[in-house]
Order: structure tokens, then C-alpha cells, then sequence
């Protein structure tokens, strides 16, 4: 065993047996590199990664390969779902380096931990054109010993371009806002895949913030470009929910699309993509229901004289292909969020972070997306005649199997059916239950198969999202289930990884082992799901306990000099370069949730110190909003939010009270994602939030029924719905 085998982190323990002699990112491992002056392979990945595995299984737990490695390097390796800070510096040089990213990501240092060579994956020979492993490794060694000043000089080099890209990002320009929101639009319109939803081609990730964003653009722009952000998202939604990319059987969604039909997906599932998925659904399903003239062609907004030509290309869609209804959306987010509950919760509350591509098939094989894809002859032994026949159809099943030669580089797929919905809702709607029937044996026969590799890490951030999707839910269908399942996790965070006496958030929780502090994102996140959690359940606690949070945010990771949010907190010998991240990828960056987080901040307890810290980060990434909006469709969330006037409605009564219930069911109706709902109650935690918030303490029950008052414009009036 090497020095990985007491790691709190599963990924780092699946290598603890490599004959490669791996360290932990820590002190013992730089320690023997400065004294054996050698240089350091630095290696980082995570449990549920594919195509880490493959390189595990190639190169590190080949015996000769090891040799290179433990004679010539020092080597370490670092779960980055636990490290993002580690992870993000260095993944910074490797995209600058190779002009691209990605896992596992191998970078090579100097014993001061500056970087002088990087890449992803290496194969273990050289073939197709492609250096091998072992290749790369034999003439780094050789240049660190032949030239090593030359690649220490280099080092220093990469060093000071990064600083200085760090810096130029902190100067501060005020911006207009509608510039950036309308230029997202436009260049969003134009990589807009009009046939299969999405935005380029293959592959193809969900990224959810890019739809928040196009939904809000609608939300306000009563026109045709605002009809076609919505037509965008809801078709994007709509293709991903009938392709492979969508676990048909056992709900949740794979981490993306090889293909640009969302039909052969890369198998793992992630938790911060159901979190982000659930809400995007449940907001497609809020915007066509509760309103007859809310449906999937107009988005809620004027119907377009359609008889007439138009240059236009976007109106020419066929009307039918968005008709999806919103109960097909409202399934969607329910089928989310049973998996996520059923599959990636533990008894204690909180939720695991992902399961993995790969999975034993009937060969005894480990191979990717066993556990999911069907043979013809599979299918046919569960089924009845009748059920088979409607599955064919329904699920696009082929003899040979439905997955393209070119889309199975490795031949795993071979012969097998991943199953995609066939879109004719009218048949489906005629055979309803023979089909409930037919999945539901095909869900019990799969039960029986070996399931991927679940990474049991509990990370605070991802928590925070999946508190988000339950809590919204909770409240958009009124269902005390969701809600409960958002508050056991957030009791589950405050217990394990929340130091009371501190203030302070942990980044993860395995087995009873706690991990690094935490980091701007788990932060953020956390807040973000406590601030919906309050929405949802009206107990002060969350909302204190997100301001106290946001207080100890500010503290560890604000940038008094320039503004926003540094990604780790200050004082870690071991990290060379503190960064500020605002790219909103798959999951989105810590200042982008932030900016939103004060915002409501300010709208909920009248804090103009959080108005003033959201116009920080807005000015200082000016120059990405202004330039390249696209990279920020969440920061875009928060800059609409600034931009729309104060809404709340302020339901005064008791929580327990019937009419009370009907009010808030009422009041949370539709899409309306510049408004808060609020509780005036007259209990002492709401004197805390009355002091805060003055008009809540003039808003009262009428002879012992609620009342319903909506507050625009500094302005508060009682209403009827």
C-alpha cells in the first residue's frame, strides 16, 4: 500500500494498492521533493470519472510504468472534488498550456509546485500519432535533468502570466446591464441546435445556468426574441428528457452526450447536474402551468402572426415540436428527484456526490454503461409479446442494438439499446399503462444487476444545490415530502460539517471523516439552498443562518481591494495563487450564486451592503459580460435580478392556519422568479426579521383570517388572488 491508504477520499483510496508510490496533496510529499530535488507528477481526477479509470488501469497499475514513475518523480494525487482549489489553479495552466481541459489531468512541477508541463489523459504507448505515458514521463525526466534551469525558468514564467491574468481580471469598470443580457441572447441564438436542442455540436453538456437565463430573458422581453429564448430552453429541456442522456427507467440524468442527438451518453451521474436539472424542469413546468394561455408555443408571451413570412429562421420551427405539456415537465422533475432520494441519499440526510459510468455487465466485465443498455433478447425474456412489441416502438430497440459504430470507439456498446423515448405523445397517452407495466419490470430486473460505484462523499457545496431543487419544489407542488427531504440535509450539513463555535463549513463528510475547510462554493451553494429553504418553510432559522454564513463568507474569501470572491480562503502556504473564478460551467462559479444570494439578501432584509457587494462583482467582471456573456449565463441570473423592480408578497397569518396554506399556494403559483414570498407570523423568531424588514410589522391578520399584501415599488398594498 502507498501513502493514499488513510484517505478520507474514495477516489484517492481506489489507488492506494497502484504500485506507484502516490502521496496526498500535503506537506510529506513536498518535503521529500525539495530534499531529493525532484520534480513532482501531480495527477487529479475523481471516483466517478471514466476515463481516470482507464488511465489508472493502463498506466498506474502497470508494474513498469510504475518504475518511471517512482524513480524519477514524486507523485501525488488529489480528488478534486475535494481540492477545487488545487484543481482550478492548475487546470488554469493546463488549458492555457494545451488549450483545452479536462480528467484526469496530469501536471508536472518543480518542488516549489510551479508547473512546467501538463495535459489530460496519455495513453500507455505511443499509437495513432498520440505520445505515450511512458514516452512522455522518460523525456521530462531526461529534460529535468539536462535542462532543469531552462524548465524551473519556464515555471516561473507560467507563474507570472497566471498572476497577471488573475490581476487584469480585478480592474473595476461599471457596465450597462441590458448590454450583456441582449448579447447572451444573440450569441446563444446563433449556436442554437434548432434540430436536437442544446447549443453547438457533440458533446453535449446540460448546463443548466444558460437555461435559467434564457427562461428570465423571456420572463421580460414580451417579443419575438423573448419568445424564442423560452422556445430555446424548453426545446433543449424536451430533447434532453426523451434522449438517452435521461435515465428512462430510473430517473436522474448521465453527465452529458457524446453525440449531439442526446442519445449515447457518458454513463455517470453527477449530483450537481440532477440539482440543476430539477430546477430548470420545475421552472419549465411553472411557466406553462396555472395559465390557459401560458402554453409551449407562445411561453406566456403575445401570440406572433405566424401566417405571414419571416426572416426570422426561429419561427419557423413546427409548432408541435414544442408541445410538450407541463405535467411531461413536472414528471421529469419528480423522476429526478425520487432517483436523487432512492438512490444518492443517506439515512442521516445527506446526499452522496455521484455514481460512476462504469459497472460490471452479464461477462463479468467492467465496462461503461453496463448497468444500463438493454439486448434485444433481455428485453424480450421479461416482457410479454404485446409489451415487447409497444417497448420496440416506444424506445427505438434494434436487433443489432441502437448505439452508431462511431459513437462505441471501444466496441462496449455493441448489440445493446440505450433506451430513448420515441416522441409521439399521442400513441404513448393511448398505452399509458401497458407501458408503466413493461417499465416497471424492466426497473426490477435491472435492480438486479451490480450497480456503478457510488462515491459516498457527502460535499457541502452540491448539498447546497440539492436543498435548493428539493426546497422549490416543496413549494411549487406543495408537497411536505420534498420539503423535508431539503430540511433533513441542511440539519445533516449543521450537524457534520458546520463548526458552530467557528462559524465555519467543512468542504466534505465520508464515513464519519471530515474534509478540508470549506471553500467559497460551498458557501454559496449552502446559502442559495437556505434562502430557498426559508421560502419554503418560513422558519427564520435558515435565513439567520444563511446571513451568518454569508457574513463568515465575506470574511474568508471577499476581496476588499477589488471585489468579489476569492475561490479558497487565504492562507495556504501550499497554494501559489489565489483565483477568483467566473465561469459558469457545469456546475456555477462561487461569485456568480453569490451576486444572487446578496441580492435577495438586500431585497429580503433591506441590506444595502449586499446590494453593494453584488454591484462589486457585477463591475468587476465586466470585461467577461461585456465581451464573452455567454461564459457567465448565471452571473446573467443575477444582473436580470438586479434589474427587475422589487416583488414580494407577504402573507400575514399563522403558518398552521388553513387559509394561510391556501394563500401561500396560491402566491407561489406560476413562474415568477424576481418575486419573494414572505411570512408575516407573529412569533419571535419573526420579530428578528420585522426588525430587518419594518413593513412586516404593520402587515397583520384581518379578525383571524390571513391576508395576502403585495409590496412594488416601496409600496405595500393587501390584494386578493
Amino acid at each position: 500500500m502507498n501513502h493514499l491508504i488513510d484517505s478520507s477520499s474514495l477516489y484517492l483510496q481506489e489507488h492506494s494498492s497502484n504500485p506507484v508510490e502516490w502521496y496526498p496533496w500535503g506537506e510529506e510529499a513536498f518535503t521529500r521533493a525539495r530534499l531529493e530535488q525532484k520534480p513532482i507528477f501531480l495527477s487529479i481526477g475523481y471516483s466517478t470519472c471514466h476515463w481516470c479509470h482507464v488511465m489508472a488501469h493502463e498506466s498506474f497499475e502497470n508494474r513498469e510504468i510504475a518504475v518511471i514513475l517512482n524513480t524519477h518523480f514524486i507523485c501525488i494525487k488529489v480528488d478534486r472534488e475535494e481540492r477545487p482549489d488545487v484543481d482550478r489553479l492548475y487546470m488554469t495552466y493546463v488549458q492555457a498550456f494545451t488549450g483545452g481541459g479536462g480528467w484526469p489531468m496530469s501536471v508536472w512541477l518543480t518542488p516549489e509546485l510551479k508547473p512546467f508541463f501538463g495535459g489530460t489523459y496519455f495513453p500507455p504507448q505511443n499509437a495513432s500519432g498520440r505520445i505515450g505515458f511512458p514516452s512522455v514521463l522518460l523525456q521530462l525526466a531526461q529534460l529535468w535533468k539536462e535542462n532543469r534551469k531552462q524548465l524551473e525558468e519556464e515555471a516561473i514564467r507560467t507563474m507570472q502570466v497566471l498572476e497577471q491574468s488573475v490581476k487584469k481580471e480585478s480592474a473595476l469598470s461599471v457596465i450597462e446591464k441590458e448590454i450583456p443580457l441582449q448579447r447572451a441572447y444573440e450569441q446563444f441564438s446563433k449556436s442554437f441546435d434548432a434540430a436536437w436542442g442544446g447549443f453547438g455540436m457533440a458533446p453535449k453538456f446540460p448546463r443548466p445556468s444558460v437555461l435559467f437565463f434564457l427562461l428570465r430573458y423571456a420572463h421580460t422581453h414580451q417579443n419575438e426574441q423573448g419568445e424564442h429564448a423560452c422556445q430555446m430552453a424548453l426545446y433543449t429541456l424536451r430533447k434532453m428528457a426523451s434522449g438517452g442522456l435521461h435515465d428512462q427507467l430510473g430517473g436522474g440524468f448521465h453527465r452529458y452526450s457524446v453525440d449531439r442527438f442526446w442519445q449515447v451518453p457518458h454513463f455517470e451521474k453527477m449530483l450537481y447536474d440532477q440539482a440543476q436539472l430539477a430546477m430548470a424542469y420545475l421552472e419549465a413546468y411553472q411557466i406553462l402551468s396555472f395559465d390557459s394561455n401560458k402554453i409551449a408555443n407562445d411561453c406566456g408571451v403575445p401570440k406572433l402572426d405566424r401566417s405571414t413570412p419571416s426572416s426570422s429562421s426561429y419561427l419557423e420551427y413546427p409548432k408541435n415540436e414544442f408541445s410538450f405539456s407541463a405535467h411531461e415537465y413536472a414528471e421529469v422533475v419528480h423522476s429526478i428527484l425520487s432517483y436523487v432520494k432512492r438512490d444518492m441519499a443517506s439515512h442521516e440526510g445527506g446526499f452522496y456526490c455521484a455514481e460512476d459510468a462504469d459497472s460490471i455487465n452479464s461477462m463479468g466485465i467492467k465496462s461503461e454503461g453496463a448497468f444500463y443498455v438493454w439486448s434485444m433478447k433481455e428485453i424480450e425474456i421479461l416482457l410479454t409479446p404485446e409489451e415487447f412489441s409497444l417497448m420496440k416502438q416506444y424506445y427505438k430497440l434494434s436487433e443489432e442494438g441502437n448505439v452508431p459504430k462511431e459513437l462505441d470507439p471501444h466496441g462496449e456498446l455493441q448489440g445493446k439499446n440505450i433506451l430513448i423515448l420515441h416522441e409521439d405523445q399521442n400513441q404513448i397517452d393511448e398505452n399509458k399503462e401497458l407501458l408503466a407495466c413493461a417499465q416497471k419490470k424492466l426497473f426490477q430486473a435491472r435492480e438486479k444487476r451490480l450497480r456503478p460505484l457510488r462515491d459516498d462523499k457527502i460535499l457541502t457545496a452540491w448539498n447546497g444545490l440539492m436543498i435548493s431543487a428539493y426546497a422549490r419544489a416543496g413549494a411549487a407542488f406543495d408537497s411536505q415530502d420534498y420539503t423535508d427531504t431539503a430540511l433533513h440535509a441542511a440539519l445533516f450539513i449543521r450537524k457534520h460539517l458546520y463548526n458552530a463555535a467557528s462559524q465555519e463549513l467543512s468542504r466534505s463528510w465520508r464515513q464519519g471523516q471530515i474534509g478540508e475547510q470549506g471553500f467559497a462554493e460551498d458557501y454559496a451553494f449552502l446559502i442559495q439552498g437556505l434562502l430557498d429553504l426559508y421560502e419554503a418553510t418560513f422558519d427564520i432559522t435558515w435565513l439567520q443562518w444563511a446571513k451568518t454564513l454569508q457574513k463568515k463568507m465575506d470574511a474568508l474569501f471577499w476581496d476588499a481591494d477589488h471585489g468579489g470572491y476569492f475561490s479558497s480562503p487565504e492562507g495556504d502556504p501550499h497554494l501559489l495563487l489565489r483565483i477568483k473564478e467566473d465561469y459558469d460551467g457545469a456546475e456555477p462559479s462561487a461569485n456568480s450564486v453569490a451576486a444572487l444570494n446578496q441580492l435577495r439578501f438586500s431585497r429580503m432584509l433591506h441590506d444595502s451592503s449586499a446590494m453593494q457587494k453584488a454591484e462589486e462583482i457585477f463591475n468587476l467582471s465586466s470585461l467577461s459580460l461585456e465581451g464573452m456573456p455567454t461564459a457567465l449565463p448565471q452571473l446573467l441570473v443575477a444582473l436580470w435580478y438586479s434589474l427587475t423592480p422589487l416583488r414580494q408578497l407577504v402573507v400575514a397569518g399563522e403558518l398552521a392556519w388553513a387559509d394561510t396554506q391556501l394563500l401561500l399556494v396560491k402566491a407561489r403559483k406560476g413562474f415568477h422568479p424576481e418575486q419573494i414570498v414572505m411570512l408575516a407570523e407573529g412569533d419571535v423568531g419573526q420579530e428578528w426579521l420585522a426588525a430587518r424588514k419594518v413593513e412586516l410589522s404593520e402587515m397583520k391578520p384581518e379578525e383571524g383570517k390571513a391576508v395576502l399584501y403585495r409590496c412594488e415599488n416601496f409600496c405595500c398594498e393587501q390584494i386578493t388572488l
